[in-house]
Order: C-alpha cells, then structure tokens, then sequence
C-alpha cells in the first residue's frame, strides 16, 4: 500500500479515475496530465482556465459534503494549504486522502514525482521531467536582497522555511527575512513597513495572491525599496508553474 508524503498509509485499489483537488497547484498539475480523472477543485483552482469540474468551496473551507458526494477515488491536498481537521473528516466518511508535504523545491519535485507515479499510478509528466532539470542547475552569482510582502495592513512576508525561499536562493536572491533570528513570528510574520522599505533590500516582489497587489495598491506605500508586480502562481506554486518560473525569472 502506497503512503503519503507524511507516511500514512493510503489505499487505492485501481488507478483513480475520479479525483478531487484541494490545491490550485495540485490542480493544474492533474488538469494538465491526467485531466480526465479530475472531478473537483476548490474555488481557487484558476488554471488551467477553462477547467470544467465540481467547484468545492475553498483550501480552507471545503464542503465536504460536496466532496464526499462525489464519489473520489482519492482526494489530494497539502499539509499546509489543508486543514488536518478536514484530512480526519474525509478519512471517517472513507475517502481516500493523500497529503503532500512541500517546504522547497526538492521536496516539491520528489512530492510531484510521487504523487503521479504512486498515488495516481501514471507516468512522469513531461513538465516534470523539465523542471528536474531546470531546478536541478547551479544557482546563478547573488543578485541581491529580496522581500516578498503577501499582506498589507498588516504587512506580513514570506520568512524562512518556505517553498518562496527556497525557490527564490535558486534563482540567486536572498530572503531579507529567511534568517531564523529576523522571523520570530514563524514562517509568515507580521512586520512593520519600515522593515521592508530600506536601503539594504535590493526588491520588493509583490504577488498578486494571497493579496491582490496591483499598479495602484502596493508601490505607492515605497519610498526606498524598488518594487515589482509579479504573478504569485510563480512564486507559489509548484506543479507546471515551477517550469515557467524557472525560465521566467531567471532570465529577469
């Protein structure tokens, strides 16, 4: 019997043909191999763009009613974007749950990897097979100091322990805010703009999910720091985008 990335036994009979997906990026990752099999997403599932399928309300609030009246063969979520209540609660209705567990880019291609080999019993994707390669390359000379705001009032950034982190060291930034000792808030901390806005951070990418960033909501509040709008989907997820972020950002 094959286990999850926690290591909790999973039984799946046959390969599954019905399955549900509680993570936008788990989502486009099924959409774009194994489309016929997927059944539901979460209201937050934005890509591919024209995915047909049973909405389930969101990440953190599921209807699981709606989901168990779909009949899966196997529901895939995320340690972090998934609630550990909900995992217990579709486990007790008999449905079948396979937990992924990412913090960086390895972890998130060896996660992919088995996901589609062990859990949903198909071949290696070919994007998969090109962001092992693409991620697999030595990171390029420093290109400086970064901070990645997901909130405002308050302001919270990416801080340490983060698949953001990680994916960014690769492309050759660092974190202002990855050192344990800059981060006694966890992993996401609440910091005062002043902290981010200074002379030592070289850019502010700011992503246009969890919060919304755009032209005229976010740049306006920098007098010091230069910032950047960019696509959170490329910060954030893993799946197909971590190809397009790869090529995309490396070469900016």
């Amino acid at each position: 019997m094959p286990v999850d990335d926690l290591g909790t036994p999973v039984e799946i009979g046959q390969p599954p043909r019905r399955v549900v997906s509680l993570v936008p990026s788990l989502t486009e990752a099924i959409a774009q191999s194994a489309r016929e099999c997927l059944v539901g997403a979460t209201d937050w599932c934005t890509h591919p763009t024209d995915l047909d399928v049973t909405r389930v309300r969101g990440t953190k609030n599921p209807n699981l009613r709606a989901v168990a009246d779909l009949s899966p063969d196997l529901v895939v979520v995320n340690k972090e974007e998934n609630r550990e209540l909900d995992v217990r609660r579709m486990r007790e209705r008999g449905v079948p749950v396979w937990v992924t567990d990412i913090e960086d880019v390895p972890s998130a291609l060896t996660s992919m990897r088995r996901l589609f080999t062990e859990a949903l019993r198909r071949e290696v994707p070919g994007w998969l097979e090109r962001a092992d390669v693409l991620w697999g390359t030595p990171a390029p000379a420093s290109r400086g100091r970064v901070v990645v705001p997901i909130w405002r009032d308050p302001w919270m950034v990416v801080g340490p322990r983060t698949y953001t982190t990680d994916l960014l060291a690769r492309l050759g930034w660092t974190n202002a805010f990855a050192e344990a000792d800059a981060d006694p808030q966890g992993r996401y901390p609440h910091v005062e703009l002043a902290r981010i806005d200074r002379d030592d951070v070289d850019l502010v990418l700011l992503p246009d999910e969890p919060y919304e960033f755009t032209t005229v909501d976010g740049p306006e509040a920098f007098g010091r720091a230069p910032t950047r709008l960019i696509s959170g989907r490329l910060l954030t997820w893993y799946g197909p985008a971590m190809v397009e972020a790869h090529e995309t950002l490396s070469r900016d």
